[in-house]
Order: C-alpha cells, then structure tokens, then sequence
C-alpha cells in the first residue's frame, strides 16, 4: 500500500479504521495498562491500521459531507470501541473480583500491592489472578480472535450506522451479570473450605475452650485458602477455554445488535 498516493477518500478511510482500531485497543485489557506508553499504543494502532486498510477499505461505504455528520461519526466510533473494550474487559474484571473474594477468606486482602495494571491498590490474589487470565487468553489465541472481530467490524458496521437500543443494553446488562456469576462460581472452592475451616475452629473453640484459635486457626486458614485457591485456578482455566470459544460469537452478535 503506498500512502504517499492516497486519494482524499483514500485518506478519509485510513482515518476511520486507524479511530476504529486506537479505540478498541486502548480499551482492551493490558492493552489499557498505564505501563505500556501512550506512544507505543499509538504506533500499535497505526500498523494495524496500514494492515487492515487493503482489506476492510473497500468494504467501508460513503462519509457524511457535513462536519456535524463527521462528528457524529467518530462520536460513533467511540461508542463502538467502549462496548467491544467492554465485553471483552467484562471476564477478566471477573477474575478479578474472584481474586478479590479469595484474598478476603484467606486473609490476603490486609496486604494490598500496587496493580500497574491500573494503577490501584488490589488483592495480591487477584492481582495474580488477572496476570495468569491474560497469559491463559494469549495461549488460546484469544487476541486472534479480537483482530478478527475489527476485520468483522467494518464489514457490519458502516461509517454512521451506529444505532444504540434496547438490545444494546440488555447485552450489556447480561454480560456484566456473568461477571458476578464467574467469580462467585470461580472462587467457590476457596470460600467454600475456608468457610468449612472456620466453622471446624468455631465447634473447636466450643469443645476446648483453653485453645488459642486465633493463634492456630490463621495459618491453617492460610494454607487452606492458597491450596483451594490453585484449585480455582484450574477452574478459572476451563471458563477461560469456553469464554474464548464464544468470544467470537459474541462480539459479532453485538457488533450485528449495534447495527440495528
């Protein structure tokens, strides 16, 4: 592709798939880390951009004449990045909630680390447990799968036929209710032993009352909660096989609901 010799239309389009493609990327995880520079973002996005265009461009339409419609459109665009960013952002916060619950059972959640990720305070667990989500989603390729979902894109979405409705919406609510349904099913196996261990101290504690729990009942606690936590991770593996089996699926659904 030369881009010295682009024509106007030419250059409009490049434009639209590089706003396109900046948004998405900039709202997906790791991606939307405060660690990886701005810069580097940007070129990211451009050489997708310059690798797309030969093939999404001519399946691209016509652009509004108007500034007032040229605004509307990239308005447009953001909105599409926000929804596809967050459906595919909605599993790892997921994950990250589970990390969340198993630190509070444990006893992990007193010690707090910077996440550089986001650059909040966050549970060791789930800080560990959004790191190992992302390695497990780039073994299975699932970043194949969200380029694939922009190539898609500028075949189903026209410049300006974004069209927000109650489907939209009730996509989104669905999507961020599985988040609280995934962690509550991920971290089930750390809740439930350190649940049944407090309560094993609890019948203890009536039996000898002479024994110090505080003092033993933390380290078992501990040991406990790591051990079922590898569990969860094991789990969090197999919800991760089937999210990205489905991934695909759903961000074409959505992409095809946006439309209208």
């Amino acid at each position: 592709m030369d881009l010295v010799n682009l024509q106007h239309d030419e250059i409009k389009v490049f434009l639209f798939i590089l706003i396109r493609v900046g948004i998405i990327l900039f709202l997906l995880p790791f991606f939307n880390s405060r660690v990886i520079p701005v810069l580097t973002k940007a070129a990211l996005s451009l050489i997708l951009t310059v690798l797309l265009f030969p093939v999404s461009g001519p399946h691209i339409g016509n652009f509004p004449g108007t500034l007032w419609g040229m605004s509307g459109l990239i308005a447009g665009e953001f909105i599409i990045g926000m929804i596809l960013g967050l459906l595919v952002q909605m599993f790892f916060e997921g994950v990250r909630m589970m990390g969340q619950l198993a630190g509070i059972e444990t006893g992990f959640s007193i010690a707090n680390v910077l996440d550089p990720q986001s650059g909040a305070q966050s549970s060791i667990l789930s800080n560990m447990a959004y790191l190992i989500s992302l390695v497990l989603f780039l073994i299975l390729n699932g970043h194949h799968i969200i380029l694939n979902a922009i190539r898609e894109s500028f075949t189903i979405i026209q410049p300006g036929s974004v069209n927000i409705g109650k489907q939209v919406f009730n996509g989104l609510l669905q999507s961020s209710g599985d988040m609280f349904v995934i962690a509550i099913q991920i971290s089930a196996p750390v809740v439930a032993a350190v649940l049944f261990v407090q309560v094993a101290f609890g019948l203890i504690t009536r039996l000898i009352p002479q024994m110090n729990v505080m003092v033993v009942a933390f380290p078992v606690q501990i040991v406990t909660g790591l051990l079922f936590f590898g569990i969860s991770l094991g789990v969090m593996s197999h919800f991760m096989e089937r999210y990205v089996g489905g991934l695909d699926r759903q961000l074409i659904n959505m992409m095809a609901l946006i439309k209208g």
